[in-house]
């Protein structure tokens, strides 16, 4: 598995953020490579089964997502299966008159892509994708 960590700081309070990022609709407005999200099914325990579709490299692949752990206005765990195999931990907390984000993702680099492209250059590629999400996400809710 490969692991990402990135933070940033959002001029926005912690119920603002998370409510935005639990709802996985929300993903296509700040993630770049995300195509789909469909099939929503909220889950009693808090956060939402999905599909997704993602395009990396030039190749698109599909799954599914799971939120395996749904803390309000502190954390929530979502984990995919299918194109891409993963883990998304989001942890939010305040921080002066705003909300400190992180984001760290634990993934395996899909075979396909392998064979495609050099790992490096995948793995360069994904911390620049988690750095643009963060971004925009900030972006966004500072809008």
């Amino acid at each position: 598995m490969t692991k990402i960590h990135k933070e940033i700081k959002v001029d926005a309070p912690v119920h603002q953020v998370f409510a935005f990022m639990a709802d996985p609709e929300r993903l296509l407005e700040i993630w770049p490579s995300m195509i789909e999200v469909e099939d929503l099914k909220p889950l009693p325990t808090g956060g939402t089964d999905y599909k997704w579709q993602y395009k990396m490299a030039g190749m698109k692949f599909r799954g599914k997502s799971h939120t395996t752990e749904f803390v309000e206005d502190r954390r929530h765990v979502v984990e995919t299966k299918g194109g891409i195999d993963s883990k998304f931990i989001w942890e939010y907390s305040p921080e002066q008159d705003g909300t400190r984000v992180s984001l760290t993702t634990d993934y395996e680099v899909p075979k396909d892509l392998l064979g495609k492209l050099a790992k490096p250059f995948i793995l360069k590629q994904n911390e620049r994708e988690a750095e643009t999400i963060l971004s925009n996400l900030k972006s966004r809710l500072e809008a």
